[in-house]
């Protein structure tokens, strides 16, 4: 049997019958349609696609000239060749074709060869796995589409476009792609690509993982060229696979919200057209400023060996560290108001949390103190000095980037996002972003001002969130958060910094909206509850995805 990492290497994961069988059912409407798989695997979507077909009434002699697999595994290919034999149907030459999926593309475009449907479940393979001769031919494709191709793009990138170029003005795609397509920066420009090159998008998302081994979390895309409705998008949430037979695909169509023809992350289209509406006047209000305006965003410090570096008061004390550290916050659990105390530091280093970063600095082994030498070499006996940060350091113990922030953000999110005051004088791991104020605003000011329903409300479609449930900002995301700030310098950090401590973050909005939202921007009622009402349902919905993962 195929290992897991085996499978992972190659990008291949079986596509449920399930899944396979309702795409093929969506997408092939005429009993003549001409369908290209392009990634076939063990042949499990032509299974679908025959059966699809011969339900429909097509002859099997017709249906081995219609339907058009590539394979790049050999051993898989002739899996789906034995798929084919077992459905009685004689297949002709090169109908499966082993090979390179991006060479056969650039020939059919350049003998001008379209299809009316392109279905499948493109591999997963991270830019460093993918063979580079496949790379580049499959780069090239994407140029010519207008796509600008780099070291993060997955191989379902490539394939989802150079699909979509091979399909005719009025032809269906339909694809099991990975939910990154959402959300991450380097789809950014494949979501636009998508917007503009189909009429109609329908995605299917599930609460529930498809792939529960390498908990990858998918959607279906159903994509319709030149359809008769105008540009559209809709987004369905089941629970499981099982939901499929419940979707009313008629229903849908007549629920589609227009596209932002951006670059922006789909997350907002769970959302209604009214919410949606909401968020783009907003967006294009010049008048309320971005987070980076005020402040700048830089990761935590990057130890490679947080057991060695980040340690309790007890490790300090028996090498006489005392010289050699300094206060951190070393997780975000750790941070439990808007203002991080000396107390609050305290206390945790007096129930022997790791809370010291140890320091050495950048000197000769033989000049440290004998504490510290014999630290070290406690670090070398237990092999710290051999993982891959501390190897390529020129002294594997000097950390970079060690810097003390005016504050803290939240890089992993569980209810809210929240720039936190730091008082307390500690550094913090990458475990929590580190920030400067670039302005002279005052940190309560700031801190104040980003609890309200508007940033949180964009904080969910800007941040990405996977199967756990959990909102993450890479440093440039976190810039780019609208901040109203007029009046702000009226708010009282200490009340904020006690009600979340008591988690009462409703009670927060309620004060922050009226200073910053009603009185600041003159925003309407229900302006501030559209806001109010996507925040909650958004983070409402990756919160309950993380308690079902934790389930299964």
């Amino acid at each position: 049997m195929e290992s897991i990492e085996s499978r992972k290497l190659r990008g291949g994961y079986y596509t449920p019958k399930r899944i396979a069988d309702f795409i093929s059912s969506w997408a092939i409407r005429n009993v003549s349609d001409s369908v290209l798989e392009p990634s076939c695997g063990d042949g499990i979507f032509i299974e679908s696609i025959i059966q699809r077909l011969l339900a429909m009434g097509a002859n099997k002699v017709d249906i081995a000239k219609q339907v058009r697999c590539v394979e790049y595994d050999p051993v898989e290919a002739d899996k789906a060749r034995r798929r084919l034999s077992a459905l009685d149907i004689r297949p002709l030459p090169n109908q499966i074709l082993d090979g390179d999926f991006f060479k056969f593309c650039r020939a059919n475009l350049n003998d001008n060869m379209r299809y009316d449907c392109v279905l499948g479940n493109p591999p997963f393979i991270r830019y460093q796995d993918f063979p580079e001769e496949q790379r580049q031919t499959a780069f090239t494709l994407m140029i010519r589409a207008g796509l600008k191709p780099n070291r993060l793009t997955n191989t379902w990138i490539p394939f989802l476009v150079t699909s979509t170029l091979l399909l005719k003005n009025n032809g269906r795609i339909g694809m099991v792609i990975p939910a990154e397509l959402f959300q991450v920066n380097y789809a950014a420009a494949t979501r636009k690509f998508l917007s503009t090159a189909y009429s109609t998008l329908l995605i299917i998302t599930f609460r529930r993982l498809v792939f529960p081994d390498v908990q990858q979390e998918v959607v279906l895309l159903l994509g319709e060229k030149n359809g008769r409705e105008k540009h559209g998008i809709r987004i369905i949430e089941i629970d499981r696979m099982e939901d499929l037979h419940k979707i009313d695909l008629d229903t849908s169509k007549k629920s589609t919200v227009q596209l932002d023809h951006s670059s922006e992350k789909w997350t907002q289209y769970y959302l209604s057209d009214k919410e949606i509406e909401t968020l783009r006047k907003i967006r294009s209000d010049t008048s309320i400023p971005l987070s980076g305006e005020f402040l700048a965003v830089d990761v935590g410090i990057v130890t490679g060996q947080n057991r060695f570096f980040v340690v309790p008061k007890e490790t300090i004390e028996e090498y006489d560290l005392a010289n050699f550290s300094m206060r951190i916050i070393a997780k975000a659990s750790h941070i439990k108001g808007l203002i991080a105390t000396d107390s609050d530091w305290n206390s945790l280093a007096s129930t022997n949390n790791p809370v010291f970063l140890v320091n050495i600095p950048d000197v000769s082994f033989n000049s440290l103190p004998i504490g510290a030498r014999r630290y070290l070499e406690y670090g070398a006996k237990n092999g710290y000095n051999v993982g891959y940060k501390c190897r390529i350091r020129k002294k594997w113990w000097v950390l970079p980037s060690v810097w003390i922030p005016d504050a803290f953000m939240l890089r992993q999110v569980h209810v809210c996002p929240k720039l936190v005051i730091n008082n307390c004088s500690a550094t913090a791991t990458d475990t929590l972003h580190r920030v400067r104020l670039t302005n002279g605003l005052m940190r309560q000011t700031l801190s104040c001002a980003f609890l309200n329903s508007l940033t949180l409300a964009f904080s969910e479609v800007i941040g990405r969130s996977y199967g756990g449930g959990v909102l993450t900002f890479e440093p440039s995301e976190a810039e780019r958060l609208p901040l109203p700030i007029k009046n702000a310098s009226g708010l009282d950090a200490k009340e904020i910094d006690a009600l979340l401590r008591s988690n009462r973050i409703s009670d927060v909005l309620d004060i922050t909206d009226d200073v910053l939202l009603r009185k600041g921007l003159l925003l309407p009622e229900k302006d501030i509850s559209n806001l109010r009402s996507i925040w909650t349902k958004l983070r409402d919905r990756r919160m309950e995805r993380r308690s079902i993962s934790t389930k299964q």
